[in-house]
């Protein structure tokens, strides 16, 4: 059975949305003002599926990605750029104002840069025994076999190759093979998960494969298989070494445009903490000009992050501390030698330190999040315990996808 919908909008997934007397009807791919046929998803009554297009958009464009509307990695290569970039925007506008906060948000900033420089492909031996390797199919736990990606950095480049030959050493069945790829100066990064154990004479073959693809490094869930070489990456001034399967972001634009923002912003501060600190990708930065104290719950990331400081020079003294912040936050009298407070959670947000910051005297907050919904909960709790929401500025750092960033400034009020 088949369905004629009228597309009024595209909602925050990146779906067109069909507003009908039932309800909203979600359209991967479709437009607004779009007249489109349709086929109902059996298994989401509010979901359909994009059949045909009867009345084209005059925003939209023709995907660049053969792979498009197969693979799950992209939700949007179809709409115009201005549109695509004023949707994006919009979507950070609409979240504040239904956590009714009001403030400017500047003009989207590009942060792709020359594209993403981690990945995390599947691998999966199916039914007809054949390998696939690639990413999960748009909704779906099935794998779109992929042999590149447009989005890519260029130096991901040969991470399709040694991912395949990866997977075919360690022959996953039914449960996925998860392969993370990430980019480093040094060559690939790469750690394996879901493998189970490996017996010797496998760890021999895969160091063969890690050789012949020159890998910098190869883990399995973060245990050293092989290293040629340390994986390193540049931070400001600095060189840090990788800590297996670390968080970094998604691409070097990104990074630095969000560095660069956040420097801005403790531009006046001699003391600053770094909350969520990760590898150091804001402390390394900030200790070139303030003390600065950086806390992360991973030990890993907090080890890498100490060795790269003791390394550098000309860095004032930055502490790195290994604390779970969401249940220890700084409370208020700790955090009073700081005259500013940088956080970057994860996709959850800092529910419990924003609130020990809504109650302390810090001065300048920058809060910088990859989830607009959390951040309008945390900047609720700072903004009700007197503070002063003064810039808001929105990233694409995940083009073609829903997903934006953002970093903000916080004054306590006078």
């Amino acid at each position: 059975m088949t369905e004629r919908l009228i597309i009024d909008h595209v909602g925050h997934r990146g779906d067109g949305v069909a507003v009908t007397d039932a309800g909203s009807v979600f359209v991967p791919y479709a437009l607004g003002g779009e007249t489109v046929e349709v086929e109902p998803a059996a298994s989401h009554p509010d979901r359909a599926r994009l059949l045909r297009i009867e009345r084209k958009s005059a925003e939209r464009i023709a995907p660049f990605c053969p792979h498009f509307g197969a693979c799950g990695g992209c939700a949007i290569q179809h709409w115009q750029q201005a549109a695509y970039r004023a949707w994006k925007r919009q979507i950070v506008i609409d979240t504040l104002t239904q956590a009714r906060i009001d403030c400017t948000v500047d003009e989207l900033v590009d942060a792709h840069g020359a594209g993403r420089r981690r990945i995390t492909l599947h691998a999966r031996r199916d039914g007809d025994g054949k390998l696939r390797v690639g990413f999960a199919a748009s909704n779906s736990h099935a794998i779109v076999p992929i042999d590149a990606c447009p989005i890519l950095d260029p130096a991901l480049h040969g991470a399709f190759d040694a991912a395949r030959e990866l997977a075919s050493v360690l022959k996953p069945a039914n449960k996925p093979l998860d392969i993370q790829v990430t980019a480093t100066d040094n060559g690939l990064d790469v750690d394996v998960r879901g493998s189970g154990p490996l017996p010797a004479a496998l760890i021999a073959t895969l160091s063969r494969v890690a050789e012949a693809h020159r890998l910098a490094r190869l883990t399995r869930h973060g245990e050293l298989v092989l290293m040629r070489v340390p994986p390193m990456i540049r931070i400001g001034t600095t060189r840090l070494t990788l800590p297996p399967g670390s968080f970094l972001q998604a691409t070097v634009a990104g990074e630095e445009t969000l560095a660069a923002l956040v420097a801005g912003h403790c531009k006046k501060a001699k003391h600053i903490a770094d909350l969520f600190c990760g590898v150091g990708p804001f402390a390394l930065r900030l200790a070139t000009g303030a003390r600065v104290a950086a806390l992360d719950s991973d030990p890993g990331a907090i080890e890498a992050l100490h060795k790269a400081a003791a390394a550098a020079h000309g860095l004032k003294p930055l502490n790195a501390e290994a604390r779970d912040l969401f249940r220890r936050p700084l409370v208020p009298q700790e955090l009073r030698e700081f005259d500013a407070v940088v956080f970057d959670p994860p996709r959850q947000g800092a529910e419990a330190q924003s609130k020990q910051l809504a109650t302390s005297k810090i001065p300048v907050i920058v809060a910088v999040s990859c989830n607009v919904a959390t951040f309008a909960r945390d900047a609720r709790l700072l903004i009700d315990g007197g503070y002063r929401l003064e810039a808001v500025t929105p990233l694409d750092q995940f083009r073609h996808s829903p997903h934006v960033e953002l970093v903000a400034r916080f004054q306590r009020g006078r």
